[in-house]
């Protein structure tokens, strides 16, 4: 393969293989339990060849689908164990690895975006590289002044996929559900959509990246690494290491656990209030934990503009829900449009809906675990509960909708962590409006 699968009708028929894969599978495991196999070990089979088909086909096809799946990584820790144990060692896959392309056609692009002359821009440039992810790899180098550095190189072809799979991928929406049970996946892949399509342009990325360098430099607990050169479709930074998130995910200390949670809490709710922009693509690959005790964040092609920082009407709602009043929730929810047109809802099913989401909120510390949120799942996603009947009248602004998936996205890194987290503390140091 020399560049990513472009043609829609290529990509579509790669993902239309994977529910015509699953469904082979049933149909195969159903003959060997008749052979008198036992269900348990037919179903597990089944389950991780399903698995490894998820990552296989989107690591492949990179671009929207990739994309996707390291989204839906994130989540797993929301899905019970029996379900989702499966599938997290390929998704997690994604989140740092995929196919990589050829170096002759590396060197193209290189040549394309730096110039017929651009081996002289580094001392070194190694052609194996670093890291693959959806529409890009990375390649270490040494720039021409001796300093260590990444080079990002983009797929040829990464824009037409992305807009291919995306399309195809809002057709999937029903099918996807069934991997995100409780979540409604429809808006959240039109919400990726117009993220990932403003990622196309490293430029852009680069200029975000220098903002979020600026306010973080000498920060005793975040480094961004600084930019060095950018193209439309290459970006040099400076070269930075550390243990992937994934990796302390994996097998970390309870000490890099906590400390690593802590930081990314961090630095999720600090960068808006700092930068004016809000890190858009929380998944463990763009995050390590440096020798140095800082975390290191990468890749910031997808961010929200926030110039006044995080929305003040979310500060004042969590800690109305903090304090259980619920008729002055229910009148600013209102207010600000979190309640659907027509809907007449009690201030006390309002509070009882919210009240487990502030929990977090209500000790000096937290344990983020995986059987929280998946308690919080079932909790919304069970359609006889009532609580779920209340979510289904509540309504989230167009503005929000960014906000509130980076939010979920980084709580679900906090609960495949499994870590300890002061997060009363930094949410009232840096979410305006709920010390108010």
């Amino acid at each position: 393969m020399t560049e990513i699968p472009r043609k829609a009708v290529q990509r579509t028929a790669k993902l239309a293989s994977l529910p015509l894969g699953v469904a082979g599978r049933v149909v195969g495991g159903w003959g060997k339990r008749l052979t008198g196999r036992a269900a348990d070990e037919v179903n597990a089979e089944v389950t991780a060849k399903t698995a490894e088909q998820v990552f296989a086909v989107l690591g492949q096809l990179k671009g929207g689908a990739m994309k996707f799946g390291q989204a839906l990584s994130v989540f797993e820790a929301a899905v019970p164990d029996e379900l989702a144990a499966p599938y997290r060692e390929a998704l997690t896959k994604l989140q740092t690895a995929a196919p990589p392309m050829p170096a002759r056609t590396t060197h193209r692009v290189l040549a394309e975006q730096l110039g017929a002359s651009w081996t002289k821009r580094f001392h070194e440039f190694d052609d194996v590289p670093a890291a693959s992810a959806s529409i890009g790899q990375v390649h270490r180098a040494v720039w021409h002044d001796g300093r260590d550095v990444a080079v990002k190189v983009q797929y040829p072809g990464a824009d037409e996929a992305l807009r291919a799979d995306l399309k195809q991928l809002l057709r999937f929406s029903r099918l996807l559900q069934a991997i995100m049970p409780g979540t409604d996946v429809r808006p959240l892949l039109e919400e990726l959509r117009d993220r990932y399509l403003e990622e196309l342009d490293y430029r852009d990325e680069a200029a975000n990246q220098r903002t979020f360098a600026k306010a973080f430099e000498n920060d005793p607990h975040v480094l961004v690494p600084r930019v060095i050169a950018s193209a439309p479709k290459v970006m040099v930074t400076e070269w930075t290491s550390g243990v992937g998130l994934s990796h302390i995910i994996r097998e970390g200390s309870p000490e890099d656990r906590d400390l690593a949670g802590q930081l990314l809490a961090e630095f999720h709710f600090s960068a808006p209030s700092r930068s004016g922009l809000l890190h858009a693509d929380p998944h463990p690959g763009n995050f390590m934990l440096g020798d140095d005790g800082r975390l290191r964040v990468i890749d910031f092609g997808a961010v929200a503009r926030l110039p006044d920082g995080l929305p003040k009407t979310l500060g004042l709602m969590t800690r109305l829900a903090l304090d259980g009043r619920s008729a002055d929730l229910v009148e600013l929810l209102r207010t600000e449009n979190f309640i659907r047109e027509g809907m007449e809802l009690h201030g006390e099913d309002v509070l009882g809906y919210l009240a487990p989401f502030v929990e977090p909120l209500r000790t000096e510390s937290f344990h983020f675990t995986r059987r929280w949120l998946q308690s919080q799942a079932e909790r919304v996603g069970d359609l006889r509960s009532p609580d779920s009947q209340t979510g289904r009248s509540l309504n989230l602004p167009p503005q929000y909708l960014l906000i509130h998936r980076v939010t979920m996205g980084a709580t679900g890194i906090l609960c495949q962590l499994d870590a300890h987290v002061t997060a009363h503390e930094i949410v009232a140091r840096w979410q305006p409006g709920f010390a108010d």
